[in-house]
């Protein structure tokens, strides 16, 4: 596996916590579990700058959308950038 294989796969696993953060908004879960935390911890200085940014929706948080949309893209452009 190359360096475009490698920062591809770590593209792919951040998209993967995203992915757990979103779904462990959508059910009760303990805020203090260690999964929970990590979480949080890794996706907040992404999702934060969004929210700020973004419109309110009436209670809808569409910041997790936005973060995943622009993380393939980064994804696509520096992956293909690496491949040259």
């Amino acid at each position: 596996m190359g360096i475009a294989g490698l920062v591809d796969a770590a593209f792919a696993v951040y998209l993967l916590i995203l992915l757990g953060r979103v779904i462990s908004s959508w059910v009760d879960v303990d805020p203090y579990h260690p999964v929970v935390r990590f979480l949080r911890d890794w996706t907040e200085p992404v999702l934060a700058p969004i929210r700020s940014v973004l419109p309110p929706m009436g209670g809808l948080d569409l910041s997790p959308l936005v973060a995943l949309f622009l993380t393939m893209l980064i994804r696509r452009i520096v992956v293909g950038l690496i491949l040259g």
